[in-house]
């Protein structure tokens, strides 16, 4: 609840957005798009509170490959996706047993909502100009998890070191990582996006290696390398495509 308000509180003084310019049909879809930002972070938030953090990671990605296998056009675009679902699949294989059903079942959801998510933030980003969208749907999502973040943190949510660190998550992954997602759905096709969202479960792993001294076994390296070779060739792919359209 914390970082999503204090994300929201940040966003609205930076763009300061404007209703009465918007029609309804707008506020609706920054509303909708607000929704699915406040049911994506309680979905993940829940899971990864009953099974380990990688885990709830790889499983939330079905939504952005999902979203790229459905938006794909041409057979080279499902290799990559066929690629990044073999590297995630690697990526998990330590740790596919003695899974709480329940927290998978969350991070499943949570990756549908992931879907929606970024169909929600292209549609957005195309009617609002700049960040305003995305400020108006962090409020909606603001309203949405206070009921929910009220009753599990009570008293304790005042508490000064909770605020302080609740703002440093509210900027490191709410204000920065959907305000720069925001700006690359304005130029780029959801499904690439998606593909290139597989790259999360590989920086994920390469921080844990780093910042938390966790090894990384073979079949992480190789879905690490396959993830990475889905992301850039259906970005070397789509820059081919859109430079062939617009040189006819």
């Amino acid at each position: 609840m914390l970082r999503v308000i204090l994300a929201a509180v940040l966003l609205v003084l930076l763009w300061r957005p404007s209703l009465r310019d918007h029609s309804r049909g707008d506020l609706w879809l920054a509303a909708a798009f607000g929704l699915a930002l406040a049911a994506m972070n309680l979905t993940f938030y829940e899971s990864i509170d009953r099974i380990p953090l990688g885990v709830a990671v790889t499983c939330e990605f079905v939504g952005p490959l999902g979203l790229a296998v459905a938006g794909s056009r041409r057979a080279l675009d499902l290799v990559w996706v066929g690629l990044a679902a073999a590297g995630i699949l690697l990526l998990a294989a330590p740790s596919g047993s003695g899974l709480d059903p329940t927290g998978v079942a969350l991070a499943l959801l949570a990756g549908c909502w992931w879907a929606a998510y970024i169909l929600l933030s292209a549609r957005t980003g195309r009617v609002f100009p700049d960040g305003t969208g995305l400020a108006l749907a962090m409020v909606v999502a603001s309203v949405l998890v206070l009921p929910v973040g009220i009753a599990a943190g009570g008293s304790d949510l005042l508490r000064p070191e909770i605020l302080l660190a609740a703002l440093g998550v509210a900027v490191m992954s709410s204000l920065i990582p959907y305000s720069l997602d925001y700006e690359a759905l304005r130029r780029m096709p959801a499904h690439v996006f998606g593909v290139l969202m597989s790259l999360e479960p590989a920086a994920a792993a390469i921080a844990g290696l780093i910042l938390l001294g966790q090894a990384l076994r073979a079949n992480e390296w190789a879905g690490m390398a396959l993830v990475i070779a889905a992301s850039a060739g259906a970005t070397l792919y789509a820059d081919r495509s859109s430079s062939a359209t617009a040189s006819m």
